[in-house]
């Protein structure tokens, strides 16, 4: 049972799927049945981690936790999006489609990421029937990913796309008439409100050249259908260092119940928020056990197993481009990320986390030539979760990116290969 490159290619869409193309596989990647049971069962902690982190958000704002939460959150975003973030009329409005990032590592999996506007819904969808047509039982099903997104926007709907993400306009547009009914792909810059329900695929950080942005935010506020949400604050990294804030740790304990603050725990790598403020003489930033961040701009290479990444409301805060691997860097070049991101801190907030390598999987890759080679790389997971009507979180697609060893970013890069994921044996 496998496809071959030219069943592959021929079964694509006219004129693809993304810009730039992938490689491809005669066969899914194939994970434990312990890592695909903890595929499964990880949608629910993560809708109740973001609502957790939404009340934590509401209540720091509220002054009744620490004001600095909010305050950290807000930095950078205008004023008029902090005030709408903040209304009534968006407190049950929580993002509809969450995806992880989950690097394989070998003690199990690593988030990076949790993205509430992800791509690849499309191609997952695609690469899912695919290989399901070919005999495979991939996750979520043949149809799981066009179900879900079918869940998410109403038949009559409009996804939309903006200028800057228009390397997926070709699998939103496939998706679109996949999923049927009256959904269209619209460009965000053009778009005149007409009372369909909409969903959202451009950052807020990008506000200002979709001339609508303003007026669909507070529109949804008053009950127009808007996912996901005006809510800029979750689409933050800096709740992945939040998470491990030592004086977050109560709070977090009381707002979010045990075994999902557990499973969260457990695959988020411990993280920092890089504020520079200066820390009493016998105070330590706990787990880096220095007294200043200017001592963490002089760490040494074995030291600097340590990621930092820009949190959000950037343009490089998506696709791996605000992402610096420390160890990766000369000494010089760290020295100068880290105070960047220092200074940055009053307008754009950097987190820094813990590295986890990747562990390394062989999976056959076909040659330009349709010949297979067994290709070793690291792997990233992105399952696909969609919450319904109901509030009900499922689990409908996995994506898995296969990049080669020698690359610490692991993204859909020209020479990854883009996978569906079966339970091995």
């Amino acid at each position: 049972m496998s496809l071959t490159l030219d069943q592959i290619k021929a079964a694509l869409p006219e004129g693809g799927l993304f810009e730039g193309g992938w490689r491809y596989s005669p066969e899914p990647l194939r994970l434990s049945k312990a890592e695909v049971r903890f595929l499964g069962s990880l949608g629910h902690p993560l809708a109740q981690f973001q609502q957790t982190s939404d009340e934590l958000y509401r209540r720091s704002a509220a002054g009744k936790i620490p004001k600095w939460i909010a305050e950290t959150l807000d930095t950078g975003k205008p004023a008029w999006m902090v005030e709408l973030q903040r209304s009534a009329g968006l407190r049950e409005s929580l993002p509809r489609v969450i995806r992880p990032d989950l690097i394989l590592t070998e003690g199990g999996f690593a988030l990076t990421e949790l993205d509430s506007v992800p791509g690849g819904i499309g191609i997952t969808a695609w690469l899912s029937r695919l290989y399901a047509d070919a005999g495979f039982p991939v996750l979520g099903g043949r149809d799981g990913m066009i179900f879900g997104f079918a869940s998410v926007l109403a038949e009559d709907g409009a996804i939309l796309l903006s200028q800057e993400s228009a390397d997926y306009r070709r699998e939103m547009e496939w998706l679109a008439r996949e999923t049927g009914g009256g959904r269209t792909v619209e460009a965000a810059e053009e778009y005149q409100p007409d009372g369909r329900p909409l969903y959202r695929f451009f950052e807020w950080f990008d506000w200002k050249s979709i001339p609508m942005a303003r007026t669909l935010a507070e529109a949804s506020a008053e009950g127009m259908a808007l996912t996901p949400p005006c809510k800029p604050h979750l689409e933050d990294k800096l709740w992945l260092a939040l998470l491990g804030t030592p004086a977050l740790k109560p709070i977090w304990e009381q707002a979010l119940r045990g075994s999902h603050l557990t499973r969260v725990r457990e695959i988020v790598p411990r993280g920092w928020v890089v504020d520079p403020s200066p820390l009493p003489p016998q105070a330590a930033l706990p787990g880096l056990e220095v007294n200043s961040w200017e001592e963490v701009a002089k760490f040494s290479q074995k030291q600097r197993r340590l990621v930092l990444k820009i949190s959000g409301f950037h343009e490089t805060a998506w696709g791996s481009r605000g992402v610096h691997i420390g160890h990766d860097l000369s000494q010089p070049d760290w020295d100068e990320k880290v105070h960047a991101a220092m200074a940055d801190f009053g307008q754009q907030p950097w987190i820094m986390q813990e590295f986890r390598e990747g562990r390394i999987v062989e999976h056959p890759v076909f040659r330009e030539d349709g010949s297979v080679e067994m290709v070793k790389g690291r792997v990233r997971i992105c399952p696909y979760y969609f919450t319904d009507e109901q509030g009900h979180t499922s689990l409908a697609g996995v994506l898995a990116t296969l990049a080669p060893a020698d690359k610490k970013k692991i993204h859909g890069m020209k020479d990854a290969v883009l996978l569906p994921v079966v339970v091995g044996e």
